[in-house]
């Protein structure tokens, strides 16, 4: 397998490999002391463990709140939607933003100023934004398909300094305006005052605790305030008030070091980060990636960025209060006494879900601009008994500085004791009751083997499953209809599985069948109607452990009654991610990020077309409202 194939967490293992089995017979004890525990609650009814499939025939009865009929699983290069909606494509990656750059060409990719002026490449989160009857996109782009972007070089590798180049300014938020033509179709406006492209080398400001400490200072930044740019962002957030919220993940396998032999940190290594190049080779072109010339440098990133989407002169700002890990996205909600609460998943086997709370409380017509800067950061336990607490990340509770958590934040969520989880990836907020879930996507080490930080991973709780490759979806209930309570309740919504497959738990709970069967959930967001949309980002060989599953999907959730059904199946090699609607709900708005990674895809343009990320656009041919 060429280092191309592999996923972010396999990259980290080969490069940096966590600690061994440690403790594992500790874990097998464990793991097997929940074989009851798979057995009763998790036997199939699921009782109070799982919530909402019990009522699924009674709901049936009182009419059908999806509006679509489900789509089959399937492997072919397009989007499958339901009878009744049309897809377009919005805007792919090299596609321009400007109409002083020349239209995308298959043949050359473009340039690293062109690259630097057109969207950006493997599309994750985004968001819609609406003001004074203007309409603008903030959208993430991820990372690079190499194999893609340098597949017109021997080897598909870069043939120099303006090939790496190229490929770092794919990275980072692409923002747009957006407006009707005359048919009715949504598009790009050229040449918009708001159309911005922030990459890897746009200037942010550090703000929070962790802001001007020691670990943030660097030799072009001795004041440890201002770091350059932003990269490998997945998913987003949106504030009440409006910003966009950007989250930085993998953002460690981007260091490297000229000597390969170098030894990093042990709190570098806690992140991934290594002296080995993972294939980007930014350090080759910008001398602050080598990680031994420049170890603090890593310190800057694997933050939550905060940007303005409709004033392209603003400086990002990176809110550190929000802690540092690969983060996946932000839920933002606001409490019952006006205080912010965001939730936020570090997605990396066996690592934590995090809240964290502000200080200071949301102002509806005020200044809420540094509302991200100070509160406290929690992290998640969750109890066998369906309940869990929130355990505050201080100096008193982690023996760590303000600064110190906010920068080491795995550390300190290893101090107090928080579960550790199957990669927690999207957590959506339901907009019409006090509940929240999270997408945990899967982990194969769950009751084998410890995190890169040697906390154990018993399977149990909301991970209840040996060696998980299917994954699930945990909900929780905060006690006193409050997200910023300290306590509350959970059950699981749903556990994926494959029932064609396995009679166990490895089939999946009862809301999963043999027609809606998927793997992975990864990104999810809660229609106006209180109806869950879910993505994946999973197995799409279609055999084994996998058959009958097909393309990557889209599913969509009732969750006062557990039924799911698959809405849309995304083109080949592809994840379906990031998911968006227009202000008047006619148009949803989905990303299609890597069709074709292994080669297997022309994707949407067909033929002997490259494939090509992008943003599509998703209406009902009768002009109705979708969500």
């Amino acid at each position: 397998m060429s280092r191309e194939d592999l996923s972010f967490d396999d990259h980290d293992e080969v490069i940096n490999p966590g600690p061994e089995t440690t403790g594992f017979d500790e874990i097998v004890e464990r793991a097997l002391s929940r074989r009851g525990f798979l057995g009763g609650v998790m036997s199939f009814g699921l009782g109070s463990f799982l919530i909402g499939t019990t009522s699924m025939s009674r709901a049936a009865l009182a009419g059908d709140r999806f509006g679509f009929a489900q789509v089959a699983a399937n492997s072919a290069d397009t989007i499958t939607l339901p009878e009744g909606f049309d897809w377009a494509p919005l805007v792919l990656w090299g596609d321009p933003l400007w109409s002083d750059v020349h239209a995308f060409d298959d043949a050359s990719r473009g340039t690293a100023a062109s690259q630097a002026r057109a969207f950006g490449d493997n599309n994750d989160g985004m968001s819609f934004f609406t003001r004074g009857g203007r309409s603008v996109m903030a959208v993430n782009n991820e990372y690079t398909n190499r194999r893609i972007l340098w597949g017109n070089r021997p080897g598909a590798e870069p043939a120099g300094a303006e090939d790496v180049e190229k490929g770092m300014m794919a990275h980072g938020v692409s923002i747009f305006e957006v407006a009707r033509d005359a048919g009715g179709a949504w598009q790009v406006v050229k040449d918009s005052a708001f159309n911005r492209r922030i990459t890897p080398r746009t200037e942010m400001q550090l703000t929070g605790p962790a802001a001007g400490h020691a670990l943030m200072k660097t030799q072009a930044d001795p004041t440890g305030t201002r770091a350059l740019g932003t990269w490998n962002n997945c998913g987003n957030g949106e504030t009440p008030w409006g910003t966009y919220l950007t989250c930085e993940e993998n953002f460690n396998g981007y260091f490297s070091a000229e000597d390969e032999t170098h030894e990093v940190s042990a709190e570098l290594k806690r992140y991934g980060v290594s002296a080995r190049d993972w294939g980007y080779g930014w350090a080759s072109v910008d001398g602050r990636f080598d990680v031994s010339k420049h170890p603090n440098e890593p310190n800057r990133a694997g933050y939550v960025v905060e940007i303005d989407p409709f004033d392209p002169t603003s400086m990002p700002k990176k809110r550190t209060a929000l802690g540092r890990f690969k983060h996946e996205n932000a839920a933002v909600v606001i409490a019952p006494d006006g205080r912010a609460v965001v939730y936020l998943g570090d997605d990396e086997r066996g690592e934590f879900l995090y809240r964290f709370v502000s200080r200071g409380v949301y102002s509806a017509t005020g200044d809420n601009g540094d509302l991200l800067d100070s509160g406290t950061l929690y992290v998640a336990r969750f109890r066998d008994d369906l309940t869990g607490e929130w355990l505050a990340l201080t100096p008193e509770t982690t023996g760590m500085s303000e600064a110190e958590i906010c920068i080491h934040t795995r550390q300190a969520a290893s101090k107090v004791g928080a579960t550790t989880m199957d990669r927690p990836e999207w957590v959506a907020v339901n907009p019409g009751k006090v509940e929240a879930y999270v997408a945990l996507t899967n982990n194969k080490h769950r009751g084998t083997k410890p995190n890169r930080g040697g906390d154990a991973t018993p399977a149990g709780g909301p991970n209840p499953r040996v060696e998980n490759h299917y994954g699930q979806i945990a909900r929780w209930i905060p006690d006193d209809e409050d997200h910023a309570a300290p306590g509350f309740e959970w059950n699981l919504f749903a556990l994926a599985g494959n029932p064609a497959v396995h009679d166990d738990a490895y089939g999946g709970s009862d809301n999963i069948n043999a027609g809606n069967m998927f793997n992975a959930p990864d990104g999810m967001a809660f229609d106006q109607t209180g109806l869950l949309w879910i993505q994946t980002d999973g197995k799409y060989s279609n055999q084994g452990d996998f058959a009958g599953m097909g393309n990557n999907q889209m599913l969509c959730g009732d969750t006062a009654t557990g039924e799911i059904r698959r809405f849309m199946v995304g083109p080949r090699e592809c994840e379906v991610t990031g998911l968006c609607w227009s202000a008047d709900r006619r148009t949803m708005f989905v990303g299609i990020q890597h069709p074709g990674e292994k080669g297997d895809s022309h994707f949407p343009q067909g033929g002997d077309s490259l494939p090509r990320s992008g943003v599509f656009a998703i209406r009902r041919r009768d002009g109705g409202v979708i969500g």
